[in-house]
């Protein structure tokens, strides 16, 4: 059934209805076309001159030019007859040497004043095997410069200016972690060779990891141009202020292709303190704990809705870890506060804590969170290095081994077990890289004996069988080989 409403009601409704739809559809009502916006011709140039040009010239004095070589001096002596005849044929002055028979080998890269006493940090791959430094400032001042510290670790190096000038422009530290993906960045340096460059760009990512140019994988990723030279130049801030060292790029050309990463100036303060202090190497704390990534399946198990945090998967007898009350299963999901997605993020932030006094990991155990307070501490060298550059023909030559122990394992990152010897290094092209040995792997046996230490390693190599048969270790699994004499 339909209801009529009187006449006289359906008036009244009418008439009140503007009034129920309030002052915003009466002023609807009366909306008249606008004007277009008067266009203007700027009448002063602060009106059209937006330009980083401020920012460079606080930050451009604080960038410097590394240039690095190492010089092997020889006897004319032992000049070969290939030099000999390099130099004769093909006009190279002495063969590739310098006076007296020196062979150098040269690196370019930049460096940052961070110390008005002539403190510079660089890349440590810029001074790799190099023995002199000279570092040219901003002005083409060129000066000679020492090696205070170097940390392959972080790729960081700290040089020093011999005898710097008064009135160094130290560059002012800005605070990575407070940089959010977006904002302004610019990278100084001097790629190519061609002299200081700056670009400029945003910040594309943070927290990126699995980069693999140093151990501790944490970078600030940009597409600010960064080319070969760069390396251990300044990222700035809007304010001038370091937020970063420039350390590499994403490139098979060898060009900028708009992917560079930077190593955040917290770790460059770590490096630069440890410097200050006198130190030749960064000394960091020991968790004495293996860990892993949380994977989908891990964390679905875990009752987690993604993977997040990093998974306690073995703990050394009487380390921080173990002493913290740290147990297997543990997820660990901040330290002091940051949170940490993965491995390489807290190695990052646990890094930075230093030797002294207490973390605070926030961890997940079963269904109930949890904070526990882990002593900052050294890890400890319970015996000896001693260590062995193998140089007699064996599968061994060309590498250098030490005896395993905490600290040890820490330096090279060798996971459990803790007794054996491990490879320190390996050099290029040696018989050891043919062989297929690589850095971390701890040797378990040469031939069925038991290797306990570099001294039973050698007494073996001295042995010189015409066969090897050689078990190591390498991240928890046990591989033989088999070489001939």
């Amino acid at each position: 059934m339909t209801t009529r409403l009187p006449l006289a009601a359906l008036f009244a409704a009418l008439a009140a209805a503007p009034l129920a739809a309030g002052p915003a559809a009466a002023q609807m009502a009366r909306t008249e076309p606008q004007e277009p916006p008067v266009k203007q011709v700027p009448t002063a140039r602060s009106e059209v001159q937006l330009s980083f040009a401020p920012v460079v010239k606080r930050a451009a004095p604080s960038v410097v030019n590394v240039y690095a070589s190492h010089v092997d001096k020889r006897s004319n002596a032992r000049t070969s007859a290939m030099e000999e005849f390099m130099r004769r044929f093909f006009g190279e002055p002495d063969g590739g040497r310098g006076p007296r028979g020196e062979r150098a080998q040269k690196s370019l890269g930049s460096g940052v004043l961070v110390d008005g006493t002539g403190l510079v940090i660089t890349n440590a791959h810029v001074i790799d095997n190099m023995n002199e430094v000279r570092v040219a400032l901003a002005d083409r001042r060129e000066f000679e410069a020492s090696i205070v510290l170097r940390d392959s670790r972080t790729d960081l190096a700290v040089i020093r200016i011999k005898e710097p000038p008064a009135g160094l422009n130290p560059m002012p530290f800005g605070d990575a972690d407070r940089l959010e993906v977006g904002d302004f960045v610019m990278a100084i340096g001097n790629p190519f060779g061609v002299g200081q460059t700056v670009t400029q760009g945003i910040v594309s990512a943070l927290a990126r990891t699995q980069v693999g140019s140093a151990d501790y994988q944490y970078f600030i990723q940009t597409d600010a141009a960064i080319n070969p030279g760069n390396s251990g130049g300044a990222l700035v801030d809007l304010q001038g202020r370091l937020v970063g060292i420039n350390t590499a790029i994403y490139s098979q050309s060898g060009g900028s292709h708009g992917i560079g990463f930077a190593i955040p100036v917290s770790m460059v303060k770590a490096v630069v303190m440890a410097a200050k202090e006198g130190l030749s190497v960064v000394r960091r704390p020991w968790l004495g704990a293996r860990i892993q990534n949380v994977s989908p399946d891990i964390a679905d198990s875990m009752g987690l809705d993604h993977p997040t945090g990093v998974l306690v998967a073995s703990l050394q007898p009487k380390s921080p870890a173990e002493e913290a009350g740290l147990k297997r299963g543990d997820l660990i999901l901040s330290v002091d506060g940051q949170p940490v997605d993965d491995p390489e993020a807290f190695g990052y932030r646990f890094a930075l804590k230093g030797i002294q006094g207490q973390a605070k990991l926030g961890i997940l155990r079963g269904t109930a969170k949890q904070t526990v307070a882990v002593k900052l501490a050294q890890a400890p060298e319970t015996r000896p290095r001693d260590t062995l550059k193998v140089r007699t023909r064996s599968p061994f030559l060309g590498a250098t081994l030490v005896n395993t122990s905490p600290a040890v394992s820490e330096d090279i990152q060798v996971d459990f077990p803790v007794e054996g010897v491990a490879v320190e290094s390996v050099e290029d092209s040696s018989f050891a890289a043919r062989a297929g040995l690589q850095k971390g792997d701890v040797v378990v046996s040469v031939n069925g004996m038991p290797i306990a230490n570099t001294k039973d390693l050698a007494k073996v190599i001295a042995m010189a069988p015409t066969a090897w048969q050689i078990a190591i270790n390498r991240g928890g699994e046990v591989m033989t080989s088999l070489f001939s004499g």
